[in-house]
């Protein structure tokens, strides 16, 4: 072959590659828009469900009905007991994970720590208590709600007045288009007890997959300026037999 016709190859040959690496480009981003995307657990507040160091891909399809989607493919209505992932409404750059524990036109309340939905128990075996039940005015908000006459610290101002508004018989009525949500672990976690309801157009999605889990590191890297990025991921990838939680890898979220 002469090399006018190697070099007629080589020229013909880049178009094809960059049309085949736009191609993945658009796929990935498809698919991270549309369908996954990964997440990681910041916080101890859904325990022991999931952990800090949890790293979950969340299905985005599931409940997207409300959206484009939603004329094409089946998708399930946000129910009690679901997890989701939404963005927080105080802030919505900062994505949360918690449990739904009421919908659109349900009645709640805490009783000691007990939740009851419509005047009836809701069966809850995916929660955890990690401190002992006390009579402080923190707790007796948080395992008594709601209360009307407790303003406590981390309550949001808006949301105190708000409730207030909501609250009949002891009960809060969750208005249509959102969600009352909390964290499993319920001694510990900032949810719709402090700031208030989830909208439907704040969920993104359901946790689908716990793809990595990686324990806590030691404290030669907790020790490390958390800007150093650089030298964390080194070290993580230097020890990743050590600091991967394989029981908990691959694992399907329920």
């Amino acid at each position: 072959m002469s090399s006018a016709t190697n070099h007629h190859h080589r020229l013909f040959g880049w178009p094809e590659s960059i049309q085949s690496l736009i191609g993945t480009i658009i796929i990935a981003v498809f698919v991270v828009t549309f369908i996954v995307q990964a997440f990681q657990i910041p916080s101890e507040s859904m325990e022991k469900t999931l952990l800090i160091g949890d790293y979950l891909l969340v299905d985005k399809l599931h409940f997207g009905k409300d959206s484009l989607w939603g004329q094409v493919l089946p998708y399930g209505a946000v129910k009690r007991a679901d997890m989701v992932v939404f963005h927080y409404p105080l802030d919505p750059s900062q994505h949360f994970v918690k449990r739904v524990v009421a919908v659109p036109g349900d009645r709640i309340r805490l009783i000691n720590r007990r939740v009851y939905v419509n005047g009836s128990p809701l069966p809850e075996p995916y929660v955890h208590y990690f401190r002992p039940h006390d009579a402080s005015p923190e707790a007796m908000f948080r395992d008594d709600f709601p209360r009307v006459d407790l303003p406590v610290g981390g309550l949001n101002g808006a949301w105190w007045l708000e409730m207030k508004k909501l609250v009949d018989d002891g009960e809060l009525i969750v208005p249509e288009g959102n969600y009352f949500v909390m964290g499993d672990n319920r001694d510990d976690s900032s949810d719709s007890r402090y700031w208030g309801f989830v909208p439907q157009e704040n969920i993104v999605g359901r946790p689908l997959l716990i793809y990595w889990s990686v324990r806590s590191a030691g404290p030669e890297i907790t020790s490390v300026n958390p800007s150093d990025k650089l030298y964390r991921f080194i070290y993580a990838m230097s020890h990743i037999m050590q600091i991967t939680r394989w029981d908990r890898t691959l694992r399907v979220v329920r």
